[in-house]
């Protein structure tokens, strides 16, 4: 089976069952690792900053190998059981109907008047306080979640599934799950987690900027606002401090007609995030409808403009691809 084909089967088993939660998930074991490591590592290495690049490139190189013996030990067994492999591996990296699951989780609370359950249902899906957020609060948590997961649950896993088969999608996940660990600000990781933050905004690079025009053509086609999509995109896209997150988060406030970002609490300590869009239209419940729809499409397209270069690149190499 082609890696094509692999990589449609994953994304069809994503979609139909999403993430259950009885499955063992490998970005779990992923972030085992990375905790098991920080203390050894930072008793040996000096150097914190040190200390941290060896626990990613550790990471990197484990999830690397581990991937590579899984597929290549159950091909050998048969070619059938190669290919079931890889697209069980590709299928845990991908996680657009887990995005729509829990963003529609707040929207019903929400439609029945639930204002508590989609306060926790929201803080499943994102970092920020939001047990005092109003509904209008609510709906912004679920829309940038969905928004900026777009790219590092969705269309980064595919790209790097597309350049590298099982591995590369695996080796994504692994540089995801290593800056939810470690790539924070805050006095203990501002150093350990800085590799771990930089190869995360370096694998994203791309995907963000292929992902972030595609929102635009999405909203074209549901008949939303892809001008001032691509424009709010061009001005506002890096204004976040990530270099990556904002440029999604950007493209779908401005195919919403709705302004993100804001006043944020973590802990009990606020946090003033850049403003991204124009409030044309306040936040509303349909808003998260809206931001699935443009997740789904956009997945769509990114999967079909994939395999176009992917199938480009085949015929220009004369059938290798």
């Amino acid at each position: 089976m082609s890696l094509e084909h692999q990589i449609l089967w994953a994304l069809g088993l994503d979609l139909l069952l999403g993430d259950p939660r009885w499955i063992p998930h490998p970005v779990r074991l992923m972030g085992r690792l990375a905790l098991a490591l920080e203390s050894p590592l930072r008793r040996v290495v000096r150097s914190p900053r040190r200390a941290g690049a060896a626990a990613a490139f550790t990471v990197l190189a484990a999830t690397a190998a581990v991937t590579a013996a899984l597929v290549l030990g159950a091909r050998r067994i048969h070619p059938l059981a190669g290919d079931l492999v890889s697209i069980l591996l590709l299928y845990t990296t991908l996680a657009a109907r887990d995005l729509a699951h829990h963003s529609m989780e707040v929207y019903r609370a929400l439609r029945s008047g639930d204002l508590a359950a989609s306060r926790r249902r929201a803080a499943r899906m994102v970092g920020r306080d939001t047990d005092k957020l109003d509904e209008p609060e609510v709906i912004r948590a679920a829309v940038e979640s969905v928004a900026e997961s777009t790219v590092d649950g969705v269309t980064a896993p595919l790209f790097y599934a597309f350049l590298g088969g099982p591995v590369g999608a695996m080796l994504y996940k692994a540089v995801n799950t290593l800056d939810s660990t470690f790539g924070y600000r805050d006095e203990r990781y501002a150093e350990f987690g800085w590799a771990s933050a930089r190869i995360d905004d370096l694998a994203n690079y791309l995907p963000a900027r292929v992902t972030a025009p595609l929102i635009g053509v999405s909203a074209a086609l549901l008949g939303l606002r892809p001008l001032q999509s691509l424009r709010v995109l061009l001005r506002d896209g890096r204004k976040h401090p990530s270099p990556n997150s904002g440029l999604p988060e950007a493209a779908v406030a401005g195919a919403l007609g709705v302004q993100l970002g804001g006043m944020n609490t973590y802990a009990g300590e606020p946090s003033e995030k850049p403003r991204l869009g124009d409030p044309i239209v306040s936040l509303q419940r349909r808003h998260i409808l809206q931001v699935n729809a443009l997740m789904l499409l956009t997945t769509g397209l990114a999967t079909a403009l994939l395999l176009a270069v992917r199938a480009g690149l085949e015929s220009w190499n004369g059938g290798t691809p």
